[in-house]
């Protein structure tokens, strides 16, 4: 396979696709996400087959490294449920409503969950929320990436929702 054969890497894939399907599904929990992780597992594994070194383990266990690594990073990175950013502004801007003015009680709900945050959460949403800052202005001011600031908003903003029992559409 390292090679080149395609003949030795249809037999690879034949040979450990249960077992890489198996521990992907066991890790994502979906189907749909297992099938994508496999796939993208036995494609790294055709990249860097040439990197395989028999005298550190059997490749069954470099082959479920890889899918377990490719597994994590699904579900830590890309899989989750955004909130649909259109429906949040047709809500906030139709003019013949004006916002209800919260109750305290709904303002002490929405302070005892934003104290539940992880401050790297908590702290991008009241910048946003209380001082209009952009999220490209807190990536700046923090120093860390755009996509950091982007991904803990919408965590945390998905928990805050979760906490308060706010559905999404």
């Amino acid at each position: 396979m390292a090679d080149g054969d395609q003949d030795a890497a249809a037999a690879f894939v034949r040979r450990y696709q249960a077992r890489v399907f198996g521990l992907a599904l066991t890790v994502v929990g979906s189907r749909a996400l297992a099938e994508e992780v496999a796939q993208e597992a036995f494609v790294k594994a055709w990249r860097h087959a040439a990197s395989y070194d028999a005298r550190r383990g059997r490749v069954s266990t470099w082959l479920l490294t890889i899918t377990r690594n490719a597994a994590v990073d699904a579900v830590r990175y890309g899989h989750e449920s955004p909130m649909d950013p259109d429906l949040l502004t047709a809500i906030l801007t139709r003019p013949d409503t004006t916002p209800p003015q919260p109750d305290l009680a709904t303002v002490l709900a929405l302070r005892g969950a934003l104290a539940e945050l992880p401050p790297e959460q908590s702290r991008p949403i009241v910048l946003m929320a209380f001082q209009g800052l952009t999220a490209k202005e807190i990536a700046a001011r923090n120093d860390v990436p755009l996509g950091t600031v982007k991904t803990r908003v919408r965590r945390g903003l998905r928990r805050l929702g979760e906490r308060l029992g706010v559905r999404d559409g």
